[in-house]
């Protein structure tokens, strides 16, 4: 069966299964492998949960009306963006990694310890641990890897919700 031809339904809940999948996959890394998070990974794992909580709810609503598929698909290609602004942000960390690399305080601390714009705006600002890479898979690290299945994920969801259906 052609993927591309299945319902709204299964094509959405198909993206939320890769979402928790992805999701697992990182807090395996965490614990099996000893791979330590940075703040922007946190945020990554957060984006990847919000993307897959609007295309489990679209599959489980599943309007049938076009212009509830086309609402459905907007709001998971929006969650899709945040994915890819800070998967992108953590790819140019890696990049260009800043000259001092001292990421600060662990995220948990910070989150206990400022209020939330302030939290927001230190770890888009990352530094140290963001910019080190610490695994690989076929030459990409995991914030590229991230920042790939963002894209496609976000195309997934907004071809469910556009292509017309017989």
């Amino acid at each position: 069966m052609n993927p591309l031809r299945w319902s709204f339904r299964s094509q959405m809940l198909a993206g939320a299964a890769v979402c928790f999948a992805l999701i697992g996959f990182a807090i395996y890394s965490q614990l099996a492998w000893g791979l330590q998070p940075c703040p922007l990974c946190i945020f990554q794992r957060i984006a990847f949960a919000a993307l897959g909580l609007v295309m489990l709810l679209a599959g489980v609503f599943a309007p049938r009306a076009r212009g509830g598929q086309q609402l459905w698909a907007l709001l998971a290609l929006a969650a899709a963006a945040v994915g890819i602004g800070i998967a992108g942000r953590h790819v140019w960390l890696q990049l260009f990694p800043p000259e001092i690399p001292a990421c600060g305080a662990p995220f948990a601390f910070m989150r206990e310890t400022m209020d939330t714009p302030s939290l927001v705006r230190q770890v888009l600002t990352g530094t140290g641990d963001c910019g080190a890479v610490d695994w690989t898979f076929l030459g990409l690290s995991m914030p590229w890897w991230s920042l790939i299945w963002f894209v496609l994920l976000g195309f997934w969801g907004l071809h469910a919700g556009l292509r017309r259906r017989a």
